[in-house]
């Protein structure tokens, strides 16, 4: 069992804040980022956080967006789509988020939403 599985959120959900704070991004927004990946409000994510849960227990709650698995890219080194430990590929798909949120996408983006154009307008 990986070391990470049993890591409690709140330990790394500071971190997580202090990274997308440090870009000029906000704490709301990454909690609907968290919430996207995972369905939970911020009242539930706020309880796993005061409770210590560790990454097991907090995704072995979580609803897991349908659209989770359009994320790709690398993390650690790694592609997150070809994890094969379905627990470490969810924490992989959180760090990518953060890491997307940090790097200034657009949440439409990062919450894998597709842009809704303006009247008038079209998309290339």
């Amino acid at each position: 069992m990986h070391r990470i599985f049993r890591m409690p959120v709140a330990k790394v959900y500071p971190l997580y804040v202090q990274k997308v704070e440090r870009k000029g991004r906000t704490r709301d927004e990454l909690d609907q980022t968290i919430a996207w990946l995972t369905g939970y409000d911020e009242e539930t994510l706020q309880r796993f956080l005061d409770a210590g849960s560790d990454f097991e227990e907090f995704f072995a709650g979580a609803d897991l967006n349908p659209a989770a698995s359009a994320i790709t890219g690398v993390i650690c080194g790694v592609r997150v789509e070809d994890i094969d430990d379905p627990l470490m590929q969810k924490i992989r798909y959180l760090d990518k988020l953060v890491d997307e949120l940090a790097r200034g996408k657009k949440m439409t983006s990062i919450l894998r939403s597709p842009e809704v154009a303006a009247p008038g307008e079209r998309h290339a």
